[in-house]
């Protein structure tokens, strides 16, 4: 198997087009001097969890961000990296496949190829498990030519993905000194980017000569936080599934006697479900968040589709396209608390077959209830974090069911008098992940790789490449390095009894959709018309060109961003308030000084409380 790995592909004309096509670079990144500039130490989100990260993190807290600038940038500190030596790099996949990952290696080994033509760039095959193994393919340009711009991990292939376990981190170092790497870049979402955190933390400890850094990559889009804007392939993938739910919104218009259940991709988090749900302007969306936060039951749910199916038949309208996120069943309460006490029964060493009979009372009657196929799935072993499996719980088909016999006994009651229910179901959880990634994402992950290079370069360790002003033009991005231990908070408490290990350890969490942001709030106001207008909406298929072609999603153009700019303009006020007061200066302007900042410090004290700062994590 491992001999597929890096094979020339064959590519149709459109692929060959694409792989031809060089991603543009902002200017604090282009040429061959850059200078870097060092700002203040960091912290915790949450203050209080400030103690519990520098203890797990003695070698990698407080370390300061990082701003890469243009060479002929006037900053005063900032450092030109003068001196490029040949370096042996090593990179992995970890986590599932998203579209851009490969330009991120091709970034990498542009950078790398530029400031120094004998440094080498090594893949490690089959993700962790090639790591482990010391399964390398040499990146060249050769080898990358098919695969630049292109979808899919198959360049280097993944496995499981997980560097935990005291035998796995070992076994790293292992590979690292062995293959005399300078760097080890790790391609993946929050749980990767906390592994490579530990990394990082242990190859300091162990004096291992080996910088480890992380870049961004994750359909989900749920690794968010004050520096990270946006993860490469979740404006792919938003962008393929919004096609396909537009269809389906045309089909439905036009045959006038379907409801399409459709259920997105995700995990626990309903971000691809909210920013689909904003570009195609399906009828109904139902957010885990929402039920989260609302406690509503599996009944109140399908109650609130009955009611909508009603609403519309009222207008003569019998159809419709709704659209459910896979984490939502476990959002649901009393599911929830069903799964908890299966996997709990699982952990003692029950077999599937002897479930049913040992549910508590309420918990049986819950079961008993469900239709044969979602007791079925609600069966299947867990995940390692204690979560069910999410892609194989058809959440879609369970509401379709109970809304089609809801609607059944409203019409014989005479409540309803539209057409009989019909519902066909989706699941879009693979159709999207291997596209060919949109302009946006080819960009973005290409310049993470260059990122990527130039901390390497300067000597970072425990840190993740970072982009913001992301909404704007390419050459207005800031490009920065930001250390693992600012993104990560504590848990205090979990659900889950099998992610017990994880409470009180420092950790780079999933974030969910925030209720209270600027994007949930535009589909609240649009909610009405969604549900009753059909304002369906239809983006077209994934463009390169043209109108449409640099489009971003919706709910990285309407929040108010740029956490790095406003760090930096904030750098700026302080300094101009240290050069007008000075010793010397009036009284006046002293005076009215201390009574400012004294009034700011107050408020920013209680700001920085942990009830209003920490993020909404799962």
């Amino acid at each position: 198997m491992d001999s597929d790995y890096g094979i020339p592909r064959e590519l149709s004309a459109v692929q060959k087009l694409r792989s031809q096509n060089q991603p543009d670079l902002p200017p604090c990144l282009q040429g061959t001097t850059v200078r870097v500039e060092f700002g203040d130490t960091t912290t915790a989100a949450d203050p209080t969890d400030a103690n519990t990260i520098s203890r797990y993190f003695p070698n990698t807290y407080g370390q300061p961000l990082a701003h890469f600038l243009r060479a002929t940038a006037k900053v005063a500190g900032a450092q030109v990296i003068s001196e490029h030596p040949a370096m042996r790099v090593g990179i992995v996949f970890c986590g599932r496949q998203s579209p851009g990952g490969h330009n991120v290696i091709w970034g990498l080994l542009k950078a790398l190829k530029t400031h120094n033509p004998n440094s080498t760039l090594l893949g490690f095959l089959g993700g962790s498990e090639g790591l482990f193994a010391q399964k390398i393919l040499e990146i060249t340009d050769d080898v990358l030519a098919t695969y630049k711009n292109q979808g899919g991990y198959d360049l280097l292939g993944r496995t499981k993905d997980q560097i935990r376990t005291k035998e796995q981190v070992n076994a790293t170092l292992t590979a690292c000194n062995a293959l005399k790497l300078a760097g080890l870049v790790i391609i993946g979402g929050v749980t990767s980017n906390t592994d490579a955190a530990q990394l990082a933390e242990t190859f300091a400890e162990a004096k291992c000569q080996t910088k480890v850094v992380g870049v961004p990559v994750t359909m989900n889009g749920d690794l968010k936080n004050q520096f990270v804007e946006a993860n490469v392939g979740f404006d792919t993938v938003c962008k393929v599934n919004s096609q396909l739910i537009s269809n389906m919104c045309t089909d439905a218009l036009s045959a006038e006697k379907y409801y399409y259940f459709i259920r997105l991709m995700g995990r626990k988090a309903s971000h691809v479900a909210l920013e689909c749900t904003l570009q195609s302007h399906p009828n109904l969306v139902i957010l885990g968040e929402e039920v989260a936060a609302s406690k509503l039951t599996l009944f109140d749910i399908a109650t609130r589709i009955c009611d909508a199916v009603q609403d519309r038949a009222a207008q003569d309208k019998n159809h419709g396209v709704i659209l459910l996120p896979e984490g939502l069943i476990e959002s649901i309460p009393e599911v929830y608390a069903l799964l908890k006490e299966i996997h709990g029964l699982y952990r003692q060493g029950v077999s599937a077959d002897k479930i049913s009979s040992q549910l508590s009372p309420w918990a049986s009657a819950l079961f008993e209830f469900l239709p044969h196929f979602i007791k079925k799935q609600l069966l299947l072993l867990p995940e390692s974090d204690d979560s069910a499996q999410l892609s194989q719980i058809e959440t879609e088909k369970l509401l379709a069911h109970l809304v089609e016999v809801e609607m059944n006994k409203r019409q014989k009651e005479g409540t309803y008098k539209g057409k009989k229910f019909n519902a066909i179901c989706h699941f879009f959880g693979y159709q999207a992940r291997g596209s060919l990634p949109s302009n946006f994402d080819c960009d973005y992950a290409y310049v993470l790789g260059h990122i990527c290079y130039h901390m390497l370069a300067a000597g970072l360790n425990g840190y993740m490449a970072t982009v913001t002003n992301l909404k704007n033009p390419l050459n207005k991005w800031r490009c920065g390095a930001t250390p693992f231990t600012a993104m990560m908070s504590v848990k205090r408490w979990s659900q889950n009894p099998g992610s017990a290990a994880s409470i009180g350890k420092p950790g780079i969490f999933p974030v969910t959709v925030d209720l209270k942001g600027k994007a949930y709030e535009l589909l609240r106001q649009n909610a009405t018309k969604f549900l009753l207008d059909d304002i369906y909406r239809n983006p077209g298929p994934l463009q390169f060109e043209g109108p449409g072609a640099d489009s971003k999603a919706v709910t990285l153009c309407v929040e108010d961003q740029d956490y790095m700019g406003r760090i930096k303009k904030l750098q700026e006020y302080l300094d101009q308030i240290r050069t007008i007061v000075k010793p010397g200066c009036s009284q006046e302007v002293l005076k009215a000084a201390l009574s400012v900042m004294g009034s700011v410090s107050e408020v920013l004290t209680v700001m920085s409380s942990s009830s209003l700062n920490a993020p909404s994590s799962l």
